[in-house]
């Protein structure tokens, strides 16, 4: 059966603007038509959304789903008190919520559960319809340097955990052992490698800017992953260490807080996206006083750097997709992200772009996902009113269809109807 959805405007994730009078065609898993003045076939299920716009479903270039957001302390806690079962139901949880905010795809960029591989269990659930949930594109381990932003025994005593890290936690300090833990995903099922350049804001026991791997530990890293035809995204908040991962080749630069205006030129000229976070920041900032003393220092140094240095991006042209850190921050509020972009500077449409077509680029699945276009996976949402004129429409969404089914359809704004 064909189900018709109509409304009075069109968003198709790669235009400049967004069209007035909209008609989609949708059979089975796939958008068979899309149109002003399109046909509709005689015994279509026809929803008419009315003064709504319909826009490509949305995509989070890095989430973090098999975590919630928590105070510093009770995730410490968290960590030694729940079993991995308990918090792979609060991972569905997550999955859930953020698809019915409108994101039918994600890039899910580290399970902080090493050796659980709670993130990929949950992709493969959701694809084979167990739970329900926004497509993932998993990473499994977060790779990373003893005594690093993803060495979670740092900031203990020795022995805390009952022993060190290695390459099967993502752990690994040579080029030879990086290359082992790259592989060391993938044949557990990642779908990219993610790795740390730079320390953290919340890890307990590094520097937020300073490089934690060597150029020739990069270079080994991004080589084997490309060698077995991965994207890397690079989470880095130092400018020196962005600048030796992207000579290494990454294909992503997550948070970039304090990136110089020449690395961003570089960016640019490579191709190198920048995923800057910025609503993490933003609900960071709000818990401050419920951190240890040095890592709120670093959190109100980089909260701060990242916002002027997404304005610079933006002026410098970089491509920038939309990432929230979703799970350091809260899920399902994940669109709040585009209202952060264009305060930045970046146009309605352009932050439109970056949840949908700018994304589907980076993550590399633009032949099936981010426009709606005849033969495109059916992934809709439905906002009200129109998001070039108030971009926080798009954190109302009210109906959500992946893959052609029918999620969420929720109260519709006056003058639509169902027939």
């Amino acid at each position: 059966m064909t189900i018709a959805l109509t409304a009075a405007r069109i968003f198709d994730g790669k235009s400049d603007r967004i069209e007035e009078g909209g008609i989609l065609l949708v059979e089975g898993e796939r958008i068979v038509a899309t149109g002003a003045n399109l046909q509709i076939p005689s015994h279509s299920e026809v929803i008419d959304f009315g003064d709504s716009t319909l826009c490509p479903g949305f995509i989070d270039a890095h989430t973090h789903l098999t975590f919630a957001a928590e105070s510093y302390d009770q995730r410490l806690i968290n960590r030694f008190r729940k079993h991995q079962a308990e918090k792979a139901y609060q991972a569905a949880l997550n999955a859930r919520v953020t698809l019915e905010g409108g994101f039918t795809t994600v890039r899910d960029v580290g399970c902080l559960e090493q050796r659980s591989f709670i993130d990929v269990s949950l992709r493969n659930a959701i694809a084979q319809g167990l739970v329900s949930g926004p497509r993932m594109l998993v990473a499994i381990n977060s790779i990373g340097a003893t005594g690093g932003h993803t060495d979670r025994n740092g900031g203990l005593r020795f022995e805390a955990t009952g022993g060190e890290l290695d390459y099967r936690d993502g752990i690994a300090d040579s080029p030879a052992d990086l290359r082992k833990a790259v592989r060391f995903n993938v044949r557990y099922g990642a779908d990219l490698i993610k790795f740390c350049a730079s320390g953290g804001v919340m890890s307990f026991h590094d520097e937020v800017d300073v490089p934690q791997l060597t150029p020739e530990e990069m270079a080994a890293l991004v080589d084997e992953a490309h060698r077995l035809r991965k994207k890397v995204a690079v989470h880095c908040h130092g400018d020196q260490a962005a600048r030796e991962a992207i000579e290494a080749g990454v294909d992503s630069v997550e948070h970039g807080s304090f990136l110089r205006d020449e690395t961003l030129e570089i960016m640019k000229a490579k191709g190198v996206y920048l995923v800057p976070t910025l609503l993490v920041g933003q609900e960071l900032a709000r818990r401050l006083e419920g951190m240890p003393p040095h890592v709120s220092d670093k959190a109100r140094r980089a909260i701060e750097a990242a916002a002027m240095m997404t304005g610079r991006a933006i002026e410098v042209g970089v491509k920038i997709g939309l990432g929230t850190d979703a799970g350091a921050c809260q899920h399902g509020n994940n669109a709040r992200e585009m209202a952060l972009l264009v305060r930045a500077g970046m146009s309605p449409v352009a932050a439109l772009k970056t949840a949908t077509s700018v994304n589907a680029d980076l993550l590399g699945v633009s032949e099936k996902l981010g426009t709606l276009e005849e033969g495109r996976l059916a992934d809709v949402v439905a906002m009200p009113g129109d998001p070039t004129e108030e971009i926080t429409a798009t954190e109302h969404i009210f109906f959500v269809m992946k893959e052609g089914r029918i999620i969420k359809h929720g109260r519709r704004p006056q003058g639509a109807s169902m027939n």
